[in-house]
């Protein structure tokens, strides 16, 4: 982890540009469901602005501070951005007749909330157009806060398919993830969350979705909306695996999304997500320098502040592209070396000038983490030692361990001597492998939460600092308590046929399906198209084009009825032809996802 040195934080700069054209706050700043549940309160952050007190790194505090300024703020004219309410920045650009709006934040109560704050302040203004930037919920979940449709959506390609693979595939495991990566089990205090990197946190109130209409498939590519003119240029591979900035000629304004914020972006988070290509994110940044720098007097993201200045946007650019490239040129290097992911971490420095430089700090993701999603991307989770071919899995690698060393007493008192001695690191190694071989050892349990604790209040990355206190707070307390899993009804609704089919299979128990043989022919006449499933060797088998033979069952549903059927609703008026028992014996095969996993216990 680098540590910038606390004089040299170019905190003059950094302040003035956080407060730049500020207009108004939210008062108080709280957001809540129709029902009044709390689902954002900006308040509960007021802590930060005292002194930075021992429990965090001065660095992520600082930040953090900044990151808790929220209201409306004039960017340029008119350009504006209403900021500290939800994990991403709302950015609304005033048009002929309307406002444009970038990134509806994350859930559709902040996005009200946000667009009133900006109305009450410009006026009454219609929406008149939507873009998303990527495919990350903070980026879209609010867009039936701000419209309920009938103007121009519009997302890079493959929008769609990726927002279903995050949210739908995988949405369990990365929700479960996200309670790490984001703190939202822990208090909001100085011993606790203090803020994500990238924002402070992440909203919980309602997700929706409104499908684009229309598709950014090209960068050099314009569009019109309510007069604003727009360039984009497509970013696949950064931040998201689909994702675009903008540039607005008219008021001279460069937008980057997750591409170029004041902190470095993770390539892989701890939340998990497909890999980024660190050398596409380089030469995306480059690009973008060449084609708007020049053109430009501001340049704003969804995270973070802008940057006011043509020399300081080259800068920032600059910053982040060699310092995407010099970890990915780097990494690549000492794999070809020989090096592992792990030891490439451990042993790699970065220049001076980058090693300064304050927009590119592991606030949020980390260069830690970066080299090792680079060697994840080429060559996988094997570093090509025999002995990590084929471990134990955790729990019986940890009963192993703990016998070698004599055990869990031994484990705890050597593990202490580590933590006592600073080696923080190694006793969280031991000490996890004394839980996952006894976890009912409390002794265990309590050391490792106290050093979970102390790691989390020295690291400056907010990403981590929530990891490791969420990590201590299990231990102690036991799995937080969490809402069910549930795909947001317009993401599901957003699926193809394929998609929900694809999902379905995804929850086959297989060993419990091993024995059952069943078709089901799906005939959905509203969109013309016929599908077959077929249960096999415990593998849901889809097929577009049905072949001859006939099915165990036929169900003649619209795409609507599909959907409802998948989010378990009571679903009437599906016509049946067949063994009507074959749905019930697929149902019966189905997993639903399990919530609250276990994490730092077996």
């Amino acid at each position: 982890m680098r540590n910038l040195p606390l004089h040299d934080q170019g905190d003059a700069d950094t302040v003035a540009d956080a407060e730049r054209g500020f207009v108004a706050a939210l008062t108080p700043g709280v957001v809540t469901t129709a029902d009044g549940r709390v689902i954002w309160d900006a308040d509960s952050y007021a802590f930060l602005h005292q002194e930075c007190p021992p429990t965090a790194h001065p660095g992520l505090w600082r930040h953090a501070r900044l990151c808790s300024r929220q209201g409306l703020y004039e960017v340029t004219e008119g350009v504006y951005q209403v900021r500290g309410l939800d994990l991403a920045n709302m950015t609304l650009v005033e048009g002929d007749e309307g406002v444009v709006v970038i990134d509806p934040l994350g859930s559709t109560e902040c996005a009200r909330a946000a667009l009133g704050l900006y109305r009450a302040h410009r006026g009454p203004r219609p929406v008149t157009g939507v873009i998303h930037t990527h495919s990350h919920v903070d980026h879209f979940g609010g867009v039936r806060g701000v419209t309920g449709g009938g103007v121009p959506i519009v997302a890079p390609a493959g929008f769609l398919e990726h927002v279903i693979a995050e949210h739908v595939h995988a949405g369990p495991a990365t929700a479960r993830r996200s309670v790490y990566a984001n703190g939202t089990a822990l208090d909001r205090d100085p011993s606790g969350q203090i803020g994500t990197g990238l924002g402070l946190a992440l909203s919980t109130g309602t997700v929706s979705l409104i499908p684009p209409t229309v598709s950014v498939d090209r960068t050099g590519q314009e569009e019109t909306i309510d007069g604003v003119r727009i360039v984009f240029q497509l970013t696949p591979g950064t931040a998201a695996p689909t994702g675009m900035n903008l540039h607005l000629p008219g008021p001279s304004a460069l937008f980057l999304a997750d591409n170029a914020t004041r902190a470095l972006h993770d390539v892989l988070g701890p939340r998990g997500a497909p890999v980024g290509d660190a050398r596409a994110w380089s030469r995306h940044l480059d690009e973008a320098a060449a084609l708007f720098a020049g053109r430009s007097d501001v340049a704003l993201a969804s995270h973070h502040w802008p940057t006011w200045g043509r020399d300081r946007i080259v800068a920032l650019l600059s910053a982040h592209r060699d310092l995407y490239a010099y970890l990915h040129d780097q990494t690549l290097r000492l794999m070809n070396s020989g090096l592992t992911g792990t030891e490439i971490a451990e042993a790699l420095r970065l220049p001076p000038e980058l090693e300064r430089a304050a927009c590119t700090r592991g606030l949020h993701g980390t260069a830690v983490h970066t080299v090792k999603a680079v060697y994840q991307r080429y060559l996988g989770w094997y570093d090509g030692n025999p002995a990590h071919l084929w471990e134990h899995p955790p729990r019986e690698s940890a009963t192993r361990y703990v016998e070698c060393l004599g055990g869990g007493a031994a484990v705890v008192a050597h593990a202490r001597r580590y933590a006592e001695a600073g080696d923080l690191r190694f006793a969280a190694q031991l000490l996890n492998q004394a839980v996952f071989a006894d976890e009912g050892n409390k002794e265990a349990r309590d050391l490792l939460a106290e050093v979970y604790t102390r790691l989390g209040h020295a690291v400056e990355s907010g990403a981590w600092r929530d990891c490791y206190l969420t990590g201590a707070k299990e231990l102690v307390e036991g799995i937080a308590p969490a809402a069910p899993y549930a795909v947001p009804t317009e993401v599901l609704a957003a699926m193809s046929v394929e998609q929900v089919f694809d999902l379905i299979a995804s929850r086959v128990n297989g060993p419990r399906a091993w024995r059952e043989r069943l078709s089901v022919d799906w005939y959905l006449p509203d969109l013309g198209e016929r599908h077959r499933t077929t249960l096999s060797n415990g593998a849901l088998i889809h097929q577009a084009t049905p072949p001859d033979e006939p099915a165990d069952l036929t169900l003649k549903l619209t795409k609507a009825q599909l959907v409802g059927l998948l989010a378990g609703r009571n679903v009437e008026g599906v016509e049946r032809e067949g063994d009507t028992t074959a749905l019930k014996r697929l149902v019966a095969v189905l997993d639903p996802p399990l919530d609250g996993f276990a994490v730092v216990t077996p």
